[in-house]
């Protein structure tokens, strides 16, 4: 009887991996393409639909250059800081989500990366059920592995919600502020970056307390460090491209030297009887041959 429990068992976990497999997502076209439409927002419009309302989203599509840089600085300190150091998760932050959520005996810190919320975001849906946190974490892997982190920032700020029925950078841009993503201010970024654990909550339309403070922690952050995390994430690690320029840079420090050490006297005297020789055709032929005979004449006085 116990067997047959262990082969029921076994038999349907091996049935959950092989649909698992069939039905993972292909994330490999998101380097090319945008996405039509995220499960996120999939959910939402059912939800609309079945309180019998209108399901239209506010969602726009823009590229990486026409997000504000102060938006783009203000997501990465605000919701995932080693955005650049990581590789889809961040084990220490999920450690302390972890501790925190067990002293609580409530599961309310996930501690995900900007990777793993895309992940969510376009494949999953906001239950905290334990095997959905399996599935986030192999897709936040398999996003790192097929993306770079400048195009999955830029997947994230395009479709991450940011209020009632707004999506992404531009639509909220667009619908509090009136104006394009490119064209956003600290302190406008730093709103919209405030709200995104709870954007229906802390509405960057009308700001509530909680929303105020987070957005001055987050201006803080970017007026100390912001700028830097920024440049790394623009600056991505690739072997080919930096192995390219110390060659050159060591050819070109090799052909400056000879001019300055041709002007130095005090390597002269150290060499003159090898190269004595050779110095006069191809140098300067006058120098070498005074100091030729200005070192010739000093040994007669030293011989007596």
């Amino acid at each position: 009887m116990f067997k047959r429990i262990i082969l029921g068992l076994a038999g349907a976990l091996l049935l959950w991996l092989l649909y698992e497999w069939v039905a993972f997502p292909d994330v490999s076209k998101l380097a090319k393409e945008p996405p039509r439409t995220t499960a996120f927002m999939d959910l939402r419009r059912k939800q609309l639909r079945d309180a019998g309302k209108d399901d239209a989203l506010s969602y726009q599509w823009v590229p990486y250059g026409r997000i504000s840089p102060s938006l783009r600085r203000a997501v990465l300190v605000a919701e995932d800081d080693q955005f650049y150091e990581h590789e889809g998760v961040d084990v220490d932050a999920m450690k302390e989500a972890f501790e925190r959520d067990w002293k609580r005996k409530k599961i309310t810190h996930g501690g995900s990366t900007i990777t793993q919320q895309l992940a969510k975001n376009l494949y999953l849906s906001p239950s905290r059920n334990p095997l959905r946190k399996v599935r986030e974490y192999f897709i936040a892997r398999s996003l790192e592995r097929h993306l770079t982190k400048k195009r999955i920032l830029e997947l994230y700020l395009n479709v991450v919600e940011m209020g009632e029925r707004v999506y992404g950078a531009e639509a909220a841009s667009q619908f509090y502020f009136h104006a394009p993503a490119s064209a956003l201010s600290p302190q406008q970024a730093a709103l919209l970056a405030g709200c995104l654990p709870n954007p229906r909550v802390m509405n960057p339309g009308a700001p509530n307390k909680r929303l105020r403070s987070r957005q001055r922690m987050i201006l803080s952050r970017m007026r100390r460090w912001g700028y830097l995390f920024e440049k790394e994430v623009l600056t991505e690690k690739k072997p080919p491209a930096e192995a390219a320029p110390p060659p050159a840079a060591t050819t070109t420090e090799t052909a400056a030297p000879p001019a300055t050490e041709t002007t130095d006297t005090d390597l002269t005297p150290e060499v003159p009887a090898t190269e004595t020789a050779p110095e006069p055709p191809p140098e300067p032929p006058p120098p070498v041959q005074t100091d030729t005979s200005t070192t010739t004449q000093p040994p007669p006085p030293s011989s007596p």
